[in-house]
């Protein structure tokens, strides 16, 4: 199971990467892996700004639909459009090609309240 180092995480299984003024999230290899093959992307929140916590989207795979959850508070500015067409690569490669949204953070310190990578490994291994 691949988590990065470089990356925060959430007890819910999604991750944030920021890079300069902008945080790009997704789920996490645990969470595509537990979820099996992803079918569906669904996120309907572009241009709307939410609170960490805050459901943002779904993902549908072939006999449930998860949601999706805020790691941190701020605008949601894009979908990752490739998925619409290729969900799969939430499976294949959920920390590069794989990423959800982009997000306008509020509040960079609220990275602080989110899970490092050994923090995330308790976790999961529990």
């Amino acid at each position: 199971m691949n988590i990065p180092n470089e990356l925060k995480y959430t007890k819910e299984h999604e991750w944030v990467r920021v890079e300069g003024e902008i945080a790009y999230i997704g789920i996490t290899d645990y969470a595509q892996n537990q979820l099996g093959d992803i079918v569906f992307v669904d996120i309907n929140t572009v241009g709307e700004t939410l609170d960490a916590g805050e459901v943002f989207g779904t993902i549908e795979v072939v006999k449930t639909i998860s949601d999706l959850f805020l790691p941190i508070s701020g605008e949601v500015l894009e979908v990752n459009d490739t998925l619409e067409a290729a969900p799969e690569l939430v499976n294949k490669d959920p920390y590069g090609e794989g990423w959800i949204i982009k997000l306008k953070p509020a509040d960079l310190s609220q990275l602080d309240t989110l899970l490092d990578a050994e923090g995330y490994k308790e976790i999961v291994n529990e």
